[in-house]
């Protein structure tokens, strides 16, 4: 369907993964996508991993996780894919931190986290990994940042963020880390602040003017997208239940303040836990879990030009809880849930001249 000019969003299917899995980790490494670990069908974190080869379109078995975990946070530095934290076997965050040697087809340990944490936001800069929070096995979110330096194997303490959280959504723009949303405990976080990588010292940014569950982010053109989630009832609503939104909020970090956009400019559907990323001048939604008794396999985006919310192909396999990852005009949707874990491996591309 195409959606302006020459350029047209289309669904490309790969072979489903030989492992089902939900919370699964993804990388993408020289024409490689690596899912690692996740839940499987019995709920329990799995060692196993695997990767597709992109040209051939054919899966891999590679040797399994020394830590069987999902939820864990993933970066590529050149031939490695790191994995930093997530949630063990026995349902408890874990301080190891693994790297897959992609050229020996091998795992070496590396230094641990100084505290086990699950939710851990991974951020890449000139070869340096920056994490961010996550929560603990006392269940409290965490506040700490670290950057790993490969070449000494360790982890260096940064100035803390102002607001602790886990599950936060993380974007590099310039010299600066934006660190937004989240969760403590089961409550939704509203902080926006930035992380400025050179002067080492946090900016707080105005909060988000509305707070939700399971939201997507996204950043596009100098602007912060905070998308639908699951509104909680606040405290003059006590016997109200919460309930699907399709807010649209965004910030411009040029002018340093949050829109939050009218009716007629929200999300077609009210979604949570969904897919969401940018494909040229576009925001994207994909599937989610909605007011229908099954995840959603609708898709829609924001054209940044026209100002308005278009209708795209739907979701070859329906799902939410999906792992995803951007890769060059690809957006991709990787396991997740359907009626159970699922197998499904989509991506969403931008092509030219359809």
């Amino acid at each position: 369907m195409a959606t302006g000019g020459a350029r047209a969003f289309a669904w490309q299917v790969f072979p489903p993964m030989p492992t089902c899995r939900v919370y699964g980790t993804v990388a993408y490494q020289d024409g490689h996508l690596l899912v690692l670990g996740g839940c499987g069908r019995a709920g329990l974190p799995l060692d196993t991993a695997e990767t597709l080869d992109m040209a051939s379109h054919t899966w891999v078995a590679l040797a399994p996780l020394p830590t069987a975990r999902a939820g864990a946070a993933a970066v590529v530095l050149g031939k490695q894919v790191l994995v930093v934290g997530g949630v063990d076997e026995g349902q408890s965050p874990v301080a190891a931190v693994e790297a897959f040697l992609a050229d020996e087809g091998r795992w070496e340990r590396r230094a641990t986290l100084p505290q086990a944490a699950m939710g851990v936001a991974t951020v890449e800069r000139d070869g340096m990994v920056y994490a961010l929070g996550g929560m603990g096995p006392d269940t409290a979110p965490q506040a700490q940042v670290r950057v790993y330096e490969p070449r000494r194997d360790c982890w260096l303490s940064l100035p803390s963020m102002p607001t602790p959280c886990y599950g936060a959504s993380t974007f590099l723009h310039g010299n600066k880390i934006y660190v937004l949303g989240g969760r403590q405990g089961k409550l939704p976080v509203t902080a926006f602040e930035a992380f400025d990588l050179e002067a080492r010292t946090w900016t707080r940014h105005p909060s988000l003017p509305s707070r939700r569950a399971f939201a997507g982010c996204a950043m596009a053109e100098g602007s912060v997208f905070s998308l639908g989630g699951l509104q909680q009832p606040g405290p003059h609503n006590f016997y109200s239940r919460p309930h699907f939104v399709n807010t649209v909020e965004m910030f411009d970090l040029e002018h340093g303040s949050w829109t939050k956009l009218p009716r007629s400019l929200r999300m077609r559907d009210k979604r949570a836990d969904f897919v969401v990323g940018s494909l040229g001048d576009h925001v994207v939604a994909i599937g989610g879990l909605g007011n229908q008794p099954c995840p959603l396999g609708s898709v829609e985006a924001f054209s940044l030009a026209r100002r308005r919310w278009e209708a795209l192909p739907a979701m070859p396999t329906a799902r939410c809880s999906c792992s995803s990852l951007k890769a060059g005009p690809r957006l991709f949707a990787i396991g997740g849930v359907a009626q159970g874990p699922s197998q499904a491996v989509e991506a969403l591309c931008l092509r030219d001249g359809v």
